[in-house]
């Protein structure tokens, strides 16, 4: 009688027989080529969590930014709010620029980016979120 946990036939000795190199090689084969793409997805999967969760706090960064500046503009529109390499929250880093529009309205840019190499400067290729408004001189 064969033992259920087994599907092995058994031997004279009842000893159950082992399987062999070619049937180990041959399985190890298949779970190899099974778990490359998957874990190839997953290392893909994680380096674009890891984007997204850099441009969404950017993002959040950026809009508090500008509304700060929205804010302060109402009251004091002659200050200058152009700023370089502003440290936000950590390793987040802050270019705010202005441009006259028009007599009485002014072009505010954000940029917000995270500062990848960490040297305390905003490059170009570190900036993940851009946002512009207008800001005009109420009184």
């Amino acid at each position: 009688m064969t033992s259920p946990i087994s599907h092995r036939k058994m031997t004279v000795n009842n000893r159950f027989t082992g399987f062999t190199f070619t049937e180990v090689i041959t399985a190890s084969l298949l779970l190899i080529v099974a778990i490359v793409p998957i874990l190839r997805g997953l290392s893909i999967t994680h380096f674009h969590n890891k984007v997204i969760k850099y441009k969404t706090r950017s993002l959040t960064l950026a809009q508090s930014k500008l509304d700060r500046i929205k804010v302060r503009s109402v009251y004091h529109y002659n200050d200058t709010f152009s700023q370089n390499d502003l440290s936000l929250d950590g390793l987040y880093l802050c270019n705010v620029d202005e441009a006259a529009a028009e007599k009485n309205l002014k072009k505010i840019t954000v940029s917000v980016g995270y500062d990848f190499n960490k040297n305390d400067q905003l490059a170009n290729d570190e900036i993940l979120v851009t946002l512009s408004t207008y800001i005009a001189r109420r009184w």
